[in-house]
């Protein structure tokens, strides 16, 4: 499915209006059935679906029981619906809208944070050179100015790159894409565009990721739950210059 589409514009320019043609970015709402029963449903970017499945109700819990992400069914249509067997029941019981733009969904209640104990470090330097390549990397911001993106990185490369219209959705992609893959969340970086609020703060605890950095800010709740849980909390990574708000050592 495509993630693009073009629309035609009138684009003012220095006091001069012209129609031109630019490319819009595509959203669609994403069902979510487990054995043939919706249990939720938001708003997406309808690219690795597959991956944000799996990262969100992997992190969130909400199957009591086994399945398998390679048997999920996946159609797209007006709605990309997802169906999932397995073995358990869903429960959605103490769901919240989390504070993203499109209206995330998160499960506070599930969440039990243990102190991450990860001797990953990252030189000052390396750590702006890596923000730097996953700036670069994301093509769909560059298209539409209107996509957050997340990356897993073990410091020198980028693992994997999502970009999503919901920041939280783009997190769990990335987390997804690592389940999916058998990727070890020890010794990595979470990389985000958007502000770090509290729900991704606690998504990369719950997979004891041991540090999220981000060209924005991050919230008070976000940084008790960083300072309880271990994470390195990096903010407003700009050029030469950024913030730690959490567990400075791992900066060197």
């Amino acid at each position: 499915m495509s993630v693009l589409l073009k629309r035609t514009i009138i684009r003012s320019d220095n006091g001069t209006f012209a129609e031109t043609e630019d490319e819009i970015a595509v959203e669609k709402r994403l069902r979510v059935s487990v054995n043939g029963k919706e249990v939720l449903s938001l708003y997406c970017t309808p690219l690795m679906v597959r991956e944000l499945v799996v990262g969100m109700f992997m992190s969130e819990g909400i199957i009591n029981g086994g399945w398998c992400a390679e048997r999920m069914s996946i159609e797209y249509a007006d709605d990309v619906l997802v169906d999932i067997p397995a073995e358990g029941e869903a429960s959605t019981e103490g769901a919240v809208i989390t504070s993203g733009c499109i209206g995330g969904i998160t499960f506070p209640k599930r969440l039990s944070l243990e102190k991450i104990e990860d001797d990953f470090t990252l030189n000052a330097k390396d750590l702006k050179e890596l923000f730097r390549k996953f700036q670069n990397a994301e093509e769909l911001y560059k298209k539409t100015g209107c996509m957050h993106s997340a990356a897993l990185s073990d410091g020198a490369n980028i693992i994997c790159l999502a970009e999503d219209i919901g920041r939280h959705n783009a997190v769990d992609k990335v987390i997804g894409y690592a389940i999916i893959e058998q990727i070890p969340f020890a010794g990595k970086i979470m990389l985000a565009s958007g502000r770090l609020s509290s729900e991704i703060v606690s998504k990369c605890a719950k997979w004891g990721i041991p540090m999220v950095a981000s060209r924005t800010s991050a919230t008070s709740l976000a940084l008790t739950l960083a300072e309880q849980s271990g994470v390195t909390v990096v903010g407003f990574i700009r050029a030469d210059r950024f913030n730690v708000y959490t567990h400075s050592q791992r900066i060197v």
